[in-house]
Order: C-alpha cells, then sequence, then structure tokens
C-alpha cells in the first residue's frame, strides 16, 4: 500500500531508516551455549564452601580458581548462600591470563539471606589475552562476623 500523504510518506521513510541503522528487523538472537568450568582440584562444578580464618602463615579458603580449558567468549559467575544466619562479607572475581596477569571483574561487600543467588555478568574475553583461570574469592580478615558461613559457587564459559 502506497501511503496517500507526503506526511506519512515521510512518517514511513522514517520508520525505515531507523529500521535500517538498527540493524533492520528484531530478530531474536540464539542464547549463549555456556559451559560450567572445574574448579581446580576439585571433581564438580558447582563448590560448597565455608568462609575460614585469616592464617598469618599457610593458605586462606577464600580462593577458589576455575580452569579454562578452551576460549570462551564470555563468563558468569554464580553464588547462592546457603547459611541459616547472615553475614556481611567481600565478594570478588577474577580473570587470571596465561601471561601471569589478572583483571578485576566484580568486587563487593555483600549481605545475602539463605538461599539467595547471585550472578555476576557476563564478562567479555579480553581481545589478546588468554585466559587460563576464572577466581572467585569469598571472606576476608577484616569481617570475622563471616566466619564458618557457607555457600555454593560456580563459574561458567559461554559461546
Amino acid at each position: 500500500m502506497i501511503p496517500s500523504s507526503p506526511a506519512r510518506l515521510a512518517r514511513v521513510f522514517s520508520l525505515l531508516t531507523i529500521g535500517v541503522m538498527a540493524g533492520g528487523p528484531m530478530l531474536a538472537q540464539p542464547a549463549p551455549t555456556c559451559t560450567f568450568l572445574m574448579p581446580i582440584g576439585g571433581s564438580e562444578a558447582v563448590v560448597s564452601k565455608r568462609i575460614g580464618p585469616g592464617r598469618l602463615l599457610g593458605r586462606n579458603n577464600w580462593n577458589t580458581d576455575f580452569i579454562v580449558d578452551k576460549p570462551f567468549s564470555s563468563y558468569r559467575f554464580f553464588f547462592t548462600a546457603t547459611s541459616t544466619d547472615t553475614a556481611s562479607y567481600p565478594v570478588q572475581g577474577f580473570m587470571r591470563f596465561t601471561d601471569g596477569t589478572s583483571l578485576q571483574l566484580f568486587n563487593e561487600t555483600i549481605t545475602p539471606p539463605q538461599g539467595t543467588g547471585r550472578m555476576w555478568g557476563p564478562f567479555a574475553s579480553v581481545p589478546g589475552k588468554r585466559t587460563s583461570l576464572m577466581n572467585f574469592r569469598i571472606g576476608s580478615s577484616s569481617q570475622p562476623g563471616a566466619l564458618g558461613f557457607s555457600y555454593r559457587i560456580s563459574v561458567q564459559g559461554c559461546n
């Protein structure tokens, strides 16, 4: 059907121009295909932990590394509180690269009620760098009230 007036013709042309500039008609994009990453030393993709105390000597249990065994275009971090108590503590996520450098993706203090979940991301891969690990860090010496708090975490790589 041809518009009957110059004003209607201008409006149709305007809408067509906007559609072309926006990349054409809106088509549904396929959902990304995501894979759970395995933690170092673990056999299950979902890790259950408790926040332990800081130590003067030795390692604490605040860090969990997930192995990136192939290239992904983006990554997502998942957290679920499993304690019946609530506590505040810092949660951080890092992308670690084969050249020894890392990128902090998020850093915030949360106070999640039991059973609540949270996702951070998606975080795009860094062009020109090869990702080797995704690191979840939960806990801090400055938050003694969080000791014993339990949670579940996992990381996905997506294409």
